[in-house]
């Protein structure tokens, strides 16, 4: 079959949609420089107390991206949170530049640490490695699932053209990616969750033998604030809690 060749609308639509995501991870970056907001009670929407940690539903434990914070998923977060989830962030990951091991480990002792049971990760980009990382350990015990958003499971064509080694380290030949990718038996326990069109991630981030999710929507960044997005992951959410109740 003849590929078709891309219409200069097309190209420019795509370009677009580039610098649209670009501009609204730098809104996000200038937000928590200017005010560090705190993280979203449970039940906020209905009335509860600031700094309300109590919820009745699964507690969500937010797994940002690279050179991310957890203020990425603030519109993930927040519909979260009025839907009832107690919801966590994980201070030792900071910006998220560790290399993903070294990121998992933060993630386990933080859930160590505070004893969560039966919590659902809900990650972006890079966290998504990181939760699968955490799935695979024996922390799993305490959670129950992971909702991952545009996570590039198989990396991503144009990691090896960039300077930072952090971000090279999503070349589709990384050894720590290529492990990653071989344990499947835990993919059953990811939905997968992602544009139609990721500039970052040309692959996509389908996971084979997860629960995969495709959104028309464009862009690696800006679909978190998207309310299609935001819908899907607090459905999704639901859905992986669920499946866990003991009738």
């Amino acid at each position: 079959m003849t590929e078709r060749r891309r219409s200069p609308g097309g190209t420019l639509a795509r370009l677009g949609a580039w610098a649209a995501d670009y501009a609204w991870a730098t809104d996000r970056q200038l937000r928590h420089l200017v005010r560090r907001p705190a993280l979203p009670a449970a039940g906020a929407g209905a009335g509860a107390a600031a700094g309300d940690s109590s919820g009745e539903r699964a507690p969500v434990v937010l797994l940002p991206g690279i050179y991310e914070t957890w203020e990425f998923l603030g519109p993930v977060a927040t519909a979260l949170a009025r839907a009832g989830h107690p919801v966590h962030a994980v201070p030792g990951l900071g910006y998220n530049a560790r290399p993903v091991p070294e990121s998992a480990e933060r993630v386990i002792e933080h859930l160590e640490r505070t004893r969560l049971c039966d919590a659902v990760l809900v990650a972006h980009s890079k966290g998504g490695l990181i939760g699968k990382r955490v799935l695979l350990s024996a922390a799993s015990d305490q959670v129950l699932g992971m909702v991952a958003i545009a996570t590039p499971f198989t990396g991503s064509r144009w990691a090896r053209y960039m300077v930072s080694r952090a971000l090279r380290s999503f070349d589709p030949r990384d050894p720590v990616l290529l492990a990653l990718a071989g344990e499947l038996l835990v993919n059953e326990r990811i939905t997968a969750v992602y544009p139609r069109f990721d500039p970052h991630i040309p692959e996509t981030g389908h996971l084979t033998g997860a629960r995969n999710v495709e959104l028309p929507l464009s862009g690696h960044f800006r679909p978190l604030g998207h309310p299609l997005l935001v819908d899907t992951v607090v459905r999704e959410v639901a859905r992986v809690e669920a499946e866990h109740t003991v009738l």
